[in-house]
Protein backbone atom coordinates (compact mmCIF):
# COMPACT_ATOMS: atom_id res chain seq x y z
CA UNK A 1 0.00 0.00 0.00
CA UNK A 2 1.90 3.37 -0.68
CA UNK A 3 1.30 6.54 1.09
CA UNK A 4 -0.13 9.66 -0.90
CA UNK A 5 2.38 12.43 -0.20
CA UNK A 6 1.58 16.08 -0.79
CA UNK A 7 3.92 18.27 -2.79
CA UNK A 8 4.89 21.53 -0.71
CA UNK A 9 3.69 24.90 -2.88
CA UNK A 10 4.63 28.43 -2.32
CA UNK A 11 2.03 31.17 -2.43
CA UNK A 12 2.08 34.40 -3.22
CA UNK A 13 0.01 37.28 -1.72
CA UNK A 14 -0.75 41.26 -1.95
CA UNK A 15 -1.86 43.41 0.61
CA UNK A 16 -2.09 46.78 1.34
CA UNK A 17 -3.09 49.36 -1.70
CA UNK A 18 -2.16 48.78 -4.92
CA UNK A 19 1.12 49.60 -6.70
CA UNK A 20 2.81 49.09 -10.16
CA UNK A 21 4.60 46.35 -10.88
CA UNK A 22 3.03 44.46 -8.38
CA UNK A 23 2.13 42.22 -11.07
CA UNK A 24 5.92 41.72 -12.45
CA UNK A 25 7.05 40.19 -9.22
CA UNK A 26 3.85 37.78 -9.49
CA UNK A 27 5.15 36.49 -12.65
CA UNK A 28 9.30 36.56 -12.19
CA UNK A 29 8.43 34.58 -9.09
CA UNK A 30 5.93 31.99 -10.45
CA UNK A 31 8.05 31.86 -13.43
CA UNK A 32 11.32 30.70 -11.91
CA UNK A 33 9.51 28.75 -9.00
CA UNK A 34 7.95 26.60 -11.29
CA UNK A 35 11.12 26.39 -13.65
CA UNK A 36 12.28 24.74 -10.48
CA UNK A 37 9.49 22.60 -9.65
CA UNK A 38 7.70 24.22 -6.92
CA UNK A 39 3.85 24.34 -7.67
CA UNK A 40 2.45 28.22 -6.75
CA UNK A 41 -0.45 29.12 -5.77
CA UNK A 42 -1.87 32.57 -6.05
CA UNK A 43 -3.68 34.03 -2.69
CA UNK A 44 -7.16 35.87 -3.70
CA UNK A 45 -7.31 39.61 -2.11
CA UNK A 46 -4.59 39.39 0.47
CA UNK A 47 -5.32 37.80 3.95
CA UNK A 48 -9.00 38.42 3.95
CA UNK A 49 -10.01 35.00 3.24
CA UNK A 50 -7.45 32.85 5.06
CA UNK A 51 -7.63 34.85 8.01
CA UNK A 52 -10.71 33.92 8.20
CA UNK A 53 -10.02 29.85 6.82
CA UNK A 54 -11.56 30.15 3.85
CA UNK A 55 -9.14 28.57 2.01
CA UNK A 56 -11.39 28.27 -1.52
CA UNK A 57 -10.37 31.79 -2.74
CA UNK A 58 -6.87 30.88 -4.18
CA UNK A 59 -5.85 30.82 -8.18
CA UNK A 60 -3.24 28.41 -9.22
CA UNK A 61 -0.17 30.12 -11.08
CA UNK A 62 0.92 29.31 -14.24
CA UNK A 63 3.51 30.05 -17.03
CA UNK A 64 0.80 30.78 -19.70
CA UNK A 65 -1.18 32.10 -17.15
CA UNK A 66 0.83 35.17 -15.69
CA UNK A 67 3.77 35.47 -18.84
CA UNK A 68 2.25 38.62 -19.75
CA UNK A 69 1.08 40.31 -16.93
CA UNK A 70 3.87 42.15 -16.17
CA UNK A 71 2.84 45.28 -18.61
CA UNK A 72 0.02 46.03 -16.59
CA UNK A 73 -0.93 47.85 -13.40
CA UNK A 74 -2.94 46.13 -10.06
CA UNK A 75 -2.88 43.14 -9.13
CA UNK A 76 -4.01 39.38 -10.79
CA UNK A 77 -4.30 37.96 -7.51
CA UNK A 78 -6.34 40.71 -5.99
CA UNK A 79 -5.38 43.09 -2.65
CA UNK A 80 -7.18 43.92 0.78
CA UNK A 81 -5.77 45.58 3.83
CA UNK A 82 -7.17 42.96 6.27
CA UNK A 83 -5.00 42.26 8.85
CA UNK A 84 -4.42 39.15 10.98
CA UNK A 85 -1.89 40.81 13.76
CA UNK A 86 -5.19 42.25 15.51
CA UNK A 87 -6.55 39.38 16.95
CA UNK A 88 -3.93 36.26 17.74
CA UNK A 89 -6.55 34.02 16.35
CA UNK A 90 -6.70 35.25 13.10
CA UNK A 91 -2.60 34.80 13.15
CA UNK A 92 -3.08 31.54 14.10
CA UNK A 93 -5.74 30.36 11.55
CA UNK A 94 -3.77 32.25 8.61
CA UNK A 95 -1.34 30.08 9.71
CA UNK A 96 -3.12 26.82 9.34
CA UNK A 97 -4.83 28.50 6.24
CA UNK A 98 -1.59 28.16 4.59
CA UNK A 99 -0.92 24.99 5.92
CA UNK A 100 -4.14 23.27 4.78
CA UNK A 101 -2.94 24.44 1.27
CA UNK A 102 0.37 23.05 1.35
CA UNK A 103 1.97 25.78 1.35
CA UNK A 104 5.27 25.87 3.30
CA UNK A 105 6.83 29.21 1.53
CA UNK A 106 4.91 32.82 1.16
CA UNK A 107 5.64 35.47 -0.84
CA UNK A 108 4.32 38.85 0.42
CA UNK A 109 4.14 42.15 -1.36
CA UNK A 110 3.33 44.90 0.46
CA UNK A 111 4.27 48.13 2.63
CA UNK A 112 4.84 48.83 5.86
CA UNK A 113 1.78 46.92 7.65
CA UNK A 114 2.19 44.02 5.59
CA UNK A 115 5.86 43.72 5.91
CA UNK A 116 4.95 43.90 9.78
CA UNK A 117 2.29 41.15 9.08
CA UNK A 118 4.52 38.82 7.05
CA UNK A 119 7.04 38.66 10.36
CA UNK A 120 4.70 37.66 12.69
CA UNK A 121 2.87 35.26 10.64
CA UNK A 122 6.75 33.65 10.39
CA UNK A 123 7.46 33.95 13.79
CA UNK A 124 3.63 32.42 14.34
CA UNK A 125 4.75 29.27 11.78
CA UNK A 126 7.57 28.86 13.86
CA UNK A 127 9.81 27.17 11.03
CA UNK A 128 6.50 25.60 9.20
CA UNK A 129 6.02 27.99 6.36
CA UNK A 130 9.02 30.15 5.10
CA UNK A 131 8.15 34.07 4.60
CA UNK A 132 9.93 36.41 2.04
CA UNK A 133 8.29 40.17 2.02
CA UNK A 134 8.75 42.08 -0.88
CA UNK A 135 8.44 45.97 -0.05
CA UNK A 136 6.15 47.94 -3.04
CA UNK A 137 4.41 51.42 -2.10
CA UNK A 138 4.16 54.50 -4.07
CA UNK A 139 4.78 56.23 -0.54
CA UNK A 140 8.55 55.25 -1.20
CA UNK A 141 8.26 55.08 2.76
CA UNK A 142 9.51 51.35 3.97
CA UNK A 143 12.60 51.58 5.44
CA UNK A 144 15.10 50.66 2.39
CA UNK A 145 18.82 52.32 1.92
CA UNK A 146 19.36 55.30 1.07
CA UNK A 147 18.16 55.73 -2.55
CA UNK A 148 16.52 52.50 -2.93
CA UNK A 149 13.12 53.05 -3.70
CA UNK A 150 10.13 50.77 -3.32
CA UNK A 151 8.62 49.87 -6.57
CA UNK A 152 5.48 51.46 -7.96
CA UNK A 153 6.98 54.77 -7.06
CA UNK A 154 8.81 55.52 -10.11
CA UNK A 155 5.94 55.42 -12.07
CA UNK A 156 3.34 57.10 -9.65
CA UNK A 157 5.88 59.95 -9.88
CA UNK A 158 6.17 59.39 -13.70
CA UNK A 159 2.23 59.89 -13.81
CA UNK A 160 1.67 62.03 -11.25
CA UNK A 161 4.24 64.51 -13.27
CA UNK A 162 2.07 64.70 -16.40
CA UNK A 163 -1.23 65.77 -14.63
CA UNK A 164 0.39 68.60 -12.57
CA UNK A 165 1.57 69.57 -15.95
CA UNK A 166 -1.22 69.81 -17.36
CA UNK A 167 -3.08 71.62 -13.86
CA UNK A 168 0.03 74.22 -14.28
CA UNK A 169 -1.34 74.99 -17.43
CA UNK A 170 -4.88 75.06 -16.63
CA UNK A 171 -3.99 77.74 -13.57
CA UNK A 172 -1.98 79.84 -16.25
CA UNK A 173 -4.56 79.55 -18.74
CA UNK A 174 -7.56 80.16 -16.38
CA UNK A 175 -5.70 82.46 -13.98
CA UNK A 176 -6.79 80.53 -11.02
CA UNK A 177 -5.13 78.07 -8.31
CA UNK A 178 -4.65 74.37 -7.94
CA UNK A 179 -4.43 72.86 -4.51
CA UNK A 180 -3.24 69.40 -5.02
CA UNK A 181 -3.33 66.75 -2.15
CA UNK A 182 -0.58 64.16 -3.09
CA UNK A 183 -0.80 60.31 -1.49
CA UNK A 184 1.80 59.55 1.47
CA UNK A 185 0.44 58.73 4.98
CA UNK A 186 3.44 59.16 6.99
CA UNK A 187 6.30 60.59 4.50
CA UNK A 188 6.19 63.31 2.04
CA UNK A 189 8.75 61.48 -0.57
CA UNK A 190 5.69 61.46 -3.18
CA UNK A 191 4.70 65.32 -2.73
CA UNK A 192 8.77 66.08 -2.47
CA UNK A 193 9.45 64.00 -6.23
CA UNK A 194 6.52 65.12 -7.91
CA UNK A 195 7.54 69.00 -6.90
CA UNK A 196 11.21 68.71 -7.46
CA UNK A 197 10.28 66.95 -11.18
CA UNK A 198 7.15 69.23 -11.97
CA UNK A 199 8.06 72.80 -10.43
CA UNK A 200 4.88 73.96 -8.80
CA UNK A 201 4.39 76.97 -7.33
CA UNK A 202 5.26 75.40 -3.67
CA UNK A 203 5.52 71.53 -2.07
CA UNK A 204 4.54 71.32 1.54
CA UNK A 205 5.65 67.89 3.36
CA UNK A 206 4.87 66.63 7.07
CA UNK A 207 8.68 66.36 7.57
CA UNK A 208 9.25 70.18 7.47
CA UNK A 209 6.78 70.78 10.39
CA UNK A 210 8.36 69.26 13.98
CA UNK A 211 9.41 70.10 17.02
CA UNK A 212 8.75 74.20 17.84
CA UNK A 213 7.51 74.47 13.52
CA UNK A 214 4.79 71.68 14.59
CA UNK A 215 1.93 71.93 12.07
CA UNK A 216 -1.31 73.38 12.30
CA UNK A 217 -4.41 74.15 10.09
CA UNK A 218 -4.32 77.83 10.85
CA UNK A 219 0.13 77.96 9.85
CA UNK A 220 -0.71 75.72 6.71
CA UNK A 221 -3.30 78.40 5.66
CA UNK A 222 -1.36 81.21 6.65
CA UNK A 223 1.93 79.38 4.03
CA UNK A 224 -0.22 79.17 1.49
CA UNK A 225 -1.91 82.82 1.87
CA UNK A 226 1.62 84.12 1.84
CA UNK A 227 2.48 82.09 -1.10
CA UNK A 228 -0.41 83.60 -2.79
CA UNK A 229 0.18 87.31 -1.74
CA UNK A 230 3.40 87.22 -2.98
CA UNK A 231 2.85 85.60 -6.42
CA UNK A 232 0.05 88.58 -6.51
CA UNK A 233 2.68 91.27 -5.68
CA UNK A 234 4.48 90.01 -8.96
CA UNK A 235 1.48 90.20 -11.11
CA UNK A 236 0.45 86.10 -10.73
CA UNK A 237 -2.59 85.29 -10.08
CA UNK A 238 -2.05 81.82 -10.60
CA UNK A 239 -0.41 78.71 -8.64
CA UNK A 240 -0.13 75.02 -8.52
CA UNK A 241 0.29 74.14 -4.61
CA UNK A 242 1.57 70.19 -4.25
CA UNK A 243 0.98 68.80 -0.42
CA UNK A 244 1.18 65.55 0.99
CA UNK A 245 -1.55 63.94 2.78
CA UNK A 246 0.38 63.13 5.82
CA UNK A 247 0.25 66.90 6.71
CA UNK A 248 -2.78 65.60 8.40
CA UNK A 249 -1.33 63.20 10.68
CA UNK A 250 0.59 65.98 12.46
CA UNK A 251 -2.09 67.93 13.05
CA UNK A 252 -3.51 68.71 16.23
CA UNK A 253 -7.36 67.05 16.27
CA UNK A 254 -8.89 70.16 17.79
CA UNK A 255 -7.71 72.00 13.83
CA UNK A 256 -9.88 68.74 12.28
CA UNK A 257 -13.02 68.28 14.75
CA UNK A 258 -14.45 65.77 13.04
CA UNK A 259 -11.08 63.75 12.40
CA UNK A 260 -11.99 61.32 15.10
CA UNK A 261 -14.96 60.21 13.55
CA UNK A 262 -13.16 59.38 10.39
CA UNK A 263 -13.23 55.92 9.20
CA UNK A 264 -9.57 53.68 9.98
CA UNK A 265 -8.35 50.66 8.16
CA UNK A 266 -7.61 47.74 9.30
CA UNK A 267 -4.04 48.61 10.51
CA UNK A 268 -5.43 51.60 12.91
CA UNK A 269 -4.42 54.36 10.41
CA UNK A 270 -6.83 57.22 8.80
CA UNK A 271 -8.51 56.57 5.70
CA UNK A 272 -7.41 60.22 4.19
CA UNK A 273 -9.80 59.44 1.43
CA UNK A 274 -12.57 60.33 4.29
CA UNK A 275 -11.24 63.86 4.96
CA UNK A 276 -11.60 66.46 2.24
CA UNK A 277 -8.67 67.94 3.07
CA UNK A 278 -7.77 70.16 -0.26
CA UNK A 279 -11.70 71.44 0.11
CA UNK A 280 -11.01 71.95 4.25
CA UNK A 281 -7.90 73.93 3.01
CA UNK A 282 -9.74 75.73 0.17
CA UNK A 283 -12.40 77.46 2.28
CA UNK A 284 -9.74 77.99 4.66
CA UNK A 285 -7.69 80.16 2.85
CA UNK A 286 -10.22 81.72 1.20
CA UNK A 287 -11.39 82.96 4.14
CA UNK A 288 -8.21 84.60 5.31
CA UNK A 289 -7.30 86.47 1.80
CA UNK A 290 -10.97 87.60 1.94
CA UNK A 291 -10.12 89.29 5.33
CA UNK A 292 -7.32 91.29 3.00
CA UNK A 293 -10.05 91.94 0.44
CA UNK A 294 -8.43 89.35 -1.89
CA UNK A 295 -10.75 87.06 -3.97
CA UNK A 296 -8.92 84.16 -5.79
CA UNK A 297 -10.60 81.10 -7.47
CA UNK A 298 -8.80 77.49 -6.15
CA UNK A 299 -9.76 74.03 -7.20
CA UNK A 300 -8.45 71.68 -4.35
CA UNK A 301 -7.46 68.12 -6.30
CA UNK A 302 -6.77 64.31 -4.54
CA UNK A 303 -3.74 62.87 -6.41
CA UNK A 304 -3.39 59.33 -5.69
CA UNK A 305 -5.55 56.77 -6.99
CA UNK A 306 -4.51 57.54 -10.42
CA UNK A 307 -1.18 56.92 -9.98
CA UNK A 308 -1.38 53.21 -8.19
CA UNK A 309 -2.81 51.22 -10.02
CA UNK A 310 -0.78 52.52 -13.72
CA UNK A 311 0.85 50.60 -16.36
CA UNK A 312 4.61 50.17 -14.77
CA UNK A 313 7.20 52.35 -16.52
CA UNK A 314 10.45 50.05 -17.47
CA UNK A 315 12.09 50.53 -14.39
CA UNK A 316 9.40 49.33 -12.53
CA UNK A 317 9.27 46.76 -14.83
CA UNK A 318 12.83 45.82 -14.42
CA UNK A 319 13.37 46.37 -10.69
CA UNK A 320 9.99 44.03 -9.95
CA UNK A 321 11.51 41.12 -12.16
CA UNK A 322 15.00 41.07 -10.34
CA UNK A 323 12.77 41.58 -7.03
CA UNK A 324 10.42 38.96 -8.09
CA UNK A 325 12.58 36.25 -9.74
CA UNK A 326 15.47 36.57 -6.42
CA UNK A 327 12.87 36.42 -4.11
CA UNK A 328 11.70 33.27 -5.19
CA UNK A 329 15.42 31.94 -5.28
CA UNK A 330 15.82 32.96 -1.87
CA UNK A 331 12.83 31.16 -0.51
CA UNK A 332 13.66 28.28 -2.72
CA UNK A 333 17.01 27.97 -1.53
CA UNK A 334 15.60 28.36 2.67
CA UNK A 335 15.53 31.60 2.88
CA UNK A 336 13.14 32.89 5.40
CA UNK A 337 12.01 36.09 7.57
CA UNK A 338 13.54 38.69 4.95
CA UNK A 339 12.29 41.68 3.01
CA UNK A 340 13.53 41.99 -0.51
CA UNK A 341 15.60 44.74 -1.70
CA UNK A 342 18.38 45.37 -4.32
CA UNK A 343 21.50 47.33 -3.54
CA UNK A 344 24.37 48.44 -5.44
CA UNK A 345 22.63 45.91 -8.31
CA UNK A 346 22.74 42.38 -5.99
CA UNK A 347 20.32 40.61 -4.06
CA UNK A 348 20.30 41.29 -0.53
CA UNK A 349 18.03 39.94 2.01
CA UNK A 350 16.92 42.46 4.95
CA UNK A 351 15.52 40.39 8.35
CA UNK A 352 12.59 41.76 9.40
CA UNK A 353 13.14 41.96 12.79
CA UNK A 354 15.71 44.47 11.71
CA UNK A 355 13.63 47.03 9.95
CA UNK A 356 11.30 47.32 13.49
CA UNK A 357 11.71 51.01 15.06
CA UNK A 358 12.28 50.10 18.75
CA UNK A 359 9.58 52.79 20.12
CA UNK A 360 6.75 51.50 18.36
CA UNK A 361 7.45 48.09 17.68
CA UNK A 362 6.16 48.44 14.44
CA UNK A 363 8.21 48.51 10.84
CA UNK A 364 10.38 51.51 10.83
CA UNK A 365 9.05 54.55 8.43
CA UNK A 366 11.48 55.83 5.79
CA UNK A 367 11.37 59.77 6.42
CA UNK A 368 12.70 62.62 3.43
CA UNK A 369 15.91 64.11 5.16
CA UNK A 370 15.10 67.64 5.25
CA UNK A 371 18.82 68.38 5.65
CA UNK A 372 19.51 66.99 1.96
CA UNK A 373 20.82 68.44 -1.12
CA UNK A 374 17.67 67.01 -2.42
CA UNK A 375 15.38 69.31 -0.34
CA UNK A 376 17.57 72.11 -0.14
CA UNK A 377 16.90 72.46 -4.52
CA UNK A 378 13.16 72.28 -3.56
CA UNK A 379 13.13 74.60 -1.42
CA UNK A 380 15.23 76.81 -3.42
CA UNK A 381 12.11 77.32 -6.23
CA UNK A 382 9.91 77.21 -4.30
CA UNK A 383 7.37 80.76 -4.33
CA UNK A 384 6.34 81.07 -0.80
CA UNK A 385 7.38 83.67 1.88
CA UNK A 386 11.11 83.70 2.85
CA UNK A 387 13.33 84.94 6.01
CA UNK A 388 14.95 87.09 3.39
CA UNK A 389 11.85 88.86 2.52
CA UNK A 390 11.06 90.11 5.96
CA UNK A 391 14.80 91.51 6.10
CA UNK A 392 14.37 93.58 2.61
CA UNK A 393 11.95 96.17 3.01
CA UNK A 394 11.38 97.12 -0.59
CA UNK A 395 9.77 93.95 -0.48
CA UNK A 396 7.46 93.25 2.75
CA UNK A 397 6.08 96.53 1.69
CA UNK A 398 5.12 95.41 -1.66
CA UNK A 399 3.52 92.74 0.20
CA UNK A 400 2.24 94.41 2.84
CA UNK A 401 0.55 96.54 -0.56
CA UNK A 402 -1.24 93.66 -2.13
CA UNK A 403 -2.62 92.32 1.43
CA UNK A 404 -3.82 96.22 1.93
CA UNK A 405 -2.17 96.60 5.23
CA UNK A 406 0.58 98.16 6.79
CA UNK A 407 4.23 96.54 6.93
CA UNK A 408 3.91 96.39 10.22
CA UNK A 409 0.75 94.15 10.16
CA UNK A 410 2.13 92.18 7.87
CA UNK A 411 5.19 91.20 9.91
CA UNK A 412 3.66 90.56 12.72
CA UNK A 413 1.03 88.55 10.69
CA UNK A 414 3.46 86.20 8.99
CA UNK A 415 6.91 86.39 10.26
CA UNK A 416 6.35 83.50 12.58
CA UNK A 417 6.52 81.19 9.77
CA UNK A 418 10.05 81.63 9.23
CA UNK A 419 11.26 81.93 13.08
CA UNK A 420 11.24 78.23 13.72
CA UNK A 421 11.36 76.66 10.00
CA UNK A 422 14.47 74.29 10.12
CA UNK A 423 15.19 75.12 6.49
CA UNK A 424 16.35 78.66 7.94
CA UNK A 425 18.17 77.34 10.72
CA UNK A 426 21.21 76.71 8.46
CA UNK A 427 24.35 79.38 7.14
CA UNK A 428 23.10 82.20 5.39
CA UNK A 429 25.24 81.02 2.33
CA UNK A 430 23.19 77.66 1.78
CA UNK A 431 19.99 80.10 2.22
CA UNK A 432 18.48 80.94 -1.57
CA UNK A 433 19.10 84.60 -3.02
CA UNK A 434 16.98 87.39 -2.18
CA UNK A 435 16.80 86.79 -6.17
CA UNK A 436 15.14 83.58 -6.70
CA UNK A 437 12.34 84.06 -5.30
CA UNK A 438 11.13 87.05 -7.66
CA UNK A 439 11.58 84.02 -10.54
CA UNK A 440 8.52 82.80 -11.24
CA UNK A 441 8.79 79.13 -12.93
CA UNK A 442 5.06 78.30 -13.19
CA UNK A 443 4.44 80.94 -15.94
CA UNK A 444 5.88 81.81 -19.62
CA UNK A 445 6.86 85.65 -20.39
Amino acid sequence: MSMITHKKRLGILVAGGPAPGINSVIASATIHALTHGTEVIGILDGFKYIMRGDISQTRELTIGRVSRIHFHGGSYIGIARDNPTKDPKDLQTTVNSLLRLNIDKLITIGGDDTAFSAMKLEEEANGRIRVVHVPKTIDNDLYLPLGIPTFGFQTACNTGVDVIKNLMTDARTTSRWFFVIAMGRKAGHLAMSLGKAAGPTLTLIPEEFTGKNSITLPKLVDILVGSIIKRLSYGFQDGVAVLAEGLLEGMPKSDLKDLAKVERDEHDNIRFDEIDFGNILKQEVQKRLASFGIKTTIVAKNLGYELRCADPIAFDMEYTRDLGFNSAQHILEGGNGVMASIQNEKFVPMKLKDILDPKTGRTRIRLVNIKSEGYNILRHYMIRLSLDDFEDPHELAKYAATANISVQNFHDMFRYLVENDPYYQKPAASRPEKEIDKVDTTKEE
